[in-house]
């Protein structure tokens, strides 16, 4: 069993500073660290391990729904990036471009993806002669560039990982179809997986994919009460097909453009998580996606410690052959320190063992989630910690789900209640949460709110708790009820 590296545990509270607090806990917590390319990071191998957990999850209900994973170069010709005005308009100021290789200058530029529907586009006009390939149903596990001003470790990076789906249909029902079957499948991980509660909705058309027609998103409350847009689904109608001339031959003898879509999900699932679950002393996962579901830490003097680890062991191994993901720390710190290092790292169960608990064949549990120490028989341990790490699981959704409603505003209907809660929530320190809101529609009514309060749309929900009748801006009769908020 390996010893495990000790480091300072000092962390900002949340209250005094929460993106401090948050780059705290994740160095801290021995997740990533910073490389000398600005806006870049470095998994380490708990973080990396979180997105992999994010990657089963959803790689399972990909498959499942007759999905296939592929690749797609890094390199995009400047001139695929223009066959779409509108997309390329739409990434252009975050585009980094490779311009020599070998010394001497290229003939055409290259973009670092920033997403892939281009060069995919290209290859599915190869690909796609007749009503009989279709439908195409790939996803991509990639790296993408958008060169970032202001970062935020697993947020927003200047490379990020993620996962672009890319779909081709033979018309706009089936494209749709898979357009909301995709959000329904993030909808899941995030909430089942992540214990994360989100609310599906539409995206307004500012706030749209560049060249999509519709774009719909599942969105987050972090614990300062800002957004995080945590997974996004498109129907790209045939702007796409039209632009890289991706026709088929359907059954009537006719060339038909294709119907196309794209999702995707991004590591700003690991800041959320982070965001959502954390407290002042650190991490705090769901055991769904902890690295290490369990932390086996012997007590009692050392000179009974041999005795300790005859049962101590035994115990282990029937723990790891049960599959719980378990560890053991045998370092010569004390307890009381080891205690604290693991709470920080986020594990979810505590298991302490000395000299009088294996004289009565018990050990202690301790729930990260809720400080709760427990006592359990030694003969039915693994039955007991599986129940436990199930109930952490819901637990910890639930807690989410509460303090996202206890920060979701659904009596705030004029600009001048907008603005007296934010200077309210700032007056007191308060997080200020999401607002439910009437909008009327137009651009300008949207535009005027993120201008004066920095609230922006987040989606016009699917089921709303309430609808609303007027435009919070103008007043005037409202088409739709839209969450605004500040975001990530």
């Amino acid at each position: 069993m390996k010893e495990e590296k000790a480091f300072v545990k000092e962390i900002t509270p949340q209250s005094e500073d929460f993106s401090r607090w948050y780059i705290d806990t994740i160095r801290k917590a021995d997740l990533m660290d910073y490389t000398p390319v600005r806006g870049c990071i470095v998994f380490k191998p708990d973080g990396f391990e979180l997105w992999e957990r994010i990657q089963e999850a959803m790689n399972k209900r990909f498959k499942e729904t007759g999905h296939r994973n592929a690749y797609f170069p890094m390199l995009i010709p400047e001139s695929f990036m223009q066959k779409e005005k509108e997309h390329v308009e739409g990434f252009n100021p975050e585009l980094p471009w490779v311009t020599e290789a070998g010394g001497e200058p290229l003939e055409e530029r290259l973009a670092l993806r920033p997403t892939s529907e281009t060069i995919i586009g290209h290859m599915y006009s190869q690909w796609i002669q007749s009503y009989r390939d279709l439908p195409v149903l790939i996803n991509q596990w990639a790296n993408v560039f958008r060169w970032e001003k202001r970062t935020m470790p697993f947020l927003r990076t200047s490379e990020f990982l993620w996962q672009e789906g890319h779909t081709a249909h033979a018309n706009e029902e089936e494209a749709r179809q898979e357009t909301m079957q995709m959000l329904e499948i993030y909808r899941e991980v995030v909430e089942q997986e992540l214990a994360i509660p989100v609310w599906k909705g539409q995206k307004t058309p500012s706030e749209r994919f560049a060249g999509a027609v519709d774009t719909y998103s599942i969105e987050a409350m972090m614990k300062d009460g800002k957004a995080v847009q945590a997974g996004t689904s498109h129907y790209l109608g045939d702007n796409f097909a039209r632009g890289f001339e991706i026709k088929f031959l359907d059954r009537d003898n006719t060339f038909k453009y294709v119907h196309t879509t794209s999702w995707g999900s991004s590591t700003r699932l690991i800041g959320s998580m982070i965001m959502v679950h954390g407290d002042d002393r650190g991490l705090a996962l769901p055991p769904r996606m902890a690295p290490t579901q369990v932390i086996m830490i012997p007590v009692g003097p050392m000179k009974l410690r041999d005795k300790v680890m005859e049962a101590f062991d035994p115990l282990y191994d029937r723990i790891k052959a049960s599959g719980v993901r378990v560890r053991a720390d045998l370092r010569e710190e004390t307890p009381g320190w080891k205690f604290n290092e693991w709470e920080m790292r986020g594990v979810p169960l505590r298991l302490e063992i000395g000299p009088r608990d294996v004289e009565n064949g018990q050990a202690i549990l301790a729930r990260r989630d809720t400080g709760e120490k427990i006592t359990v028989s030694l003969d039915g341990i693994v039955e007991s910690i599986q129940s436990l790490l199930e109930e952490i699981q819901q637990n910890m959704f639930q807690k989410a789900l509460a303090f996202r409603e206890a920060n979701s505003h659904l009596n705030i209907d004029t600009m001048e209640q907008l603005a007296a809660h934010i200077a309210k929530s700032e007056q007191e320190n308060a997080v200020s949460g999401w607002v439910l809101a009437g909008w009327c529609g137009d651009d300008s009514c949207e535009a005027k709110v993120k201008e004066e309060t920095k609230f922006t749309s987040r989606n016009i929900p699917f089921d709303p708790p309430v609808q609303k009748e007027t435009c919070i801006c103008c007043g005037q009769k409202a088409q739709h009820t839209v969450w605004f908020g500040r975001a990530y």
